[in-house]
């Protein structure tokens, strides 16, 4: 079994595809990789109480202060581009595409809103990105528009379309339970990730937030995928390199959520967090998620998701020494709340 820091290593070293920067740009990500590993996993969550006002969609001004509250507090710095270039990588602002996987399978009323994907492309094109190198996606135009997006392949303005458009990848991609084919969007024209997703209960996983948006890049994702509460599936998925290695930061939409029946739309559980969940540590992104559902389900009187069957066993898995994809360990998570 590989240390920690040659799994890090070895991680950063695929995690960017061709170029002839592309020795120096392994070496910078590597070191960024190093220095995270080195700390506590920071995850902020970031609330805005009055995101809504008076109207069933978030206040788009509100919601873009709101994320970048949410990279001021993770970054320390307060002017919004100076916050994403901590984040990104110059290498890959100044010329690499960058995917923003948002997640539409619940239908409208339960998807990644609009509001929250145009913000981040527009802090991202003020930082130094190209527009036609954002490349919104999600597996169909049908979940696309779930979450308020419109089909759009013209180079010169962000792009967005789905798998069901570029395809997926003819042979298979396997670790552990995952044997899977994966979007060609994700392995063929994004050097990195930004994760999207929106946070919900889950009628098999207990909840889907960052990890398992990752099932949104597998070509129809088998039942196997979701025997035993999606355990080890979901860690297994998050390990095949081409996921790994790209996904490199979740702002996730607690905005709007629903703490029971999910994933789909279900109004007499609808919720308003009115809020993001931002980090780099997938694990410990979704362990805060949980913890953010559970408080909901206690205070709305319902029992805990262990107690109905439906824990989500497969946050300690991925934390575990065969995955290592972060830590869902209270302890090593430093939580910032504004």
């Amino acid at each position: 079994m590989k240390s920690r820091r040659e799994f890090l290593k070895t991680a950063a070293a695929g995690a960017v595809l061709l170029g002839s920067s592309a020795a120096a740009e392994k070496m910078a990500l590597a070191g960024v990789l190093e220095q995270h590993a080195a700390r506590k996993s920071k995850v902020v969550i970031a609330r805005d109480a009055s995101l809504h006002g008076a109207g069933t969609q978030p206040d788009e001004q509100r919601v873009l202060n709101l994320l970048d509250k949410a990279m001021a507090a993770y970054t320390g710095r307060e002017k919004p581009v100076e916050a994403w270039k901590r984040v990104i990588p110059a290498s890959i602002l100044a010329g690499k595409v960058i995917g923003l996987k948002v997640n539409g399978l619940g239908g409208r009323g339960i998807s990644t809103h609009a509001a929250l994907t145009l913000a981040v492309a527009e802090r991202l094109q003020q930082a130094g990105v190209r527009a036609g190198n954002i490349l919104v996606w999600e597996c169909d135009a049908r979940s696309l528009e779930a979450c308020g997006m419109k089909v759009n392949t013209d180079p010169s303005r962000v792009r967005c379309y789905g798998s069901d458009l570029s395809g997926y990848e003819d042979e298979q991609a396997s670790w552990g339970s995952a044997r899977i084919r994966l979007a060609k969007i994700l392995t063929r024209e994004c050097a990195m990730l930004i994760n999207l997703p929106i946070l919900k209960d889950h009628d098999m996983a207990g909840i889907t937030f960052s990890m398992k948006n990752m099932y949104g890049a597998v070509d129809r994702p088998p039942y196997e995928l979701h025997r035993n509460n999606c355990n080890p599936a979901v860690a297994d998925v998050n390990w095949i390199p081409a996921i790994r290695q790209r996904v490199w930061f979740t702002i996730g939409d607690a905005i709007t959520s629903v703490y029971d029946g999910g994933p789909t739309f279900h109004p007499e559980r609808l919720w308003y967090p009115n809020a993001l969940v931002v980090g780099e540590d997938r694990v410990a992104v979704d362990y805060t998620a949980w913890k953010m559902i559970e408080r909901k389900r206690a205070e709305a009187g319902m029992p805990t998701l262990y107690a109905v069957g439906r824990p989500p066993k497969y946050i300690a898995t991925a934390a575990d020494a065969a995955h290592q994809l972060g830590t869902c360990d209270p302890q090593r998570i430093r939580l910032v709340e504004v």
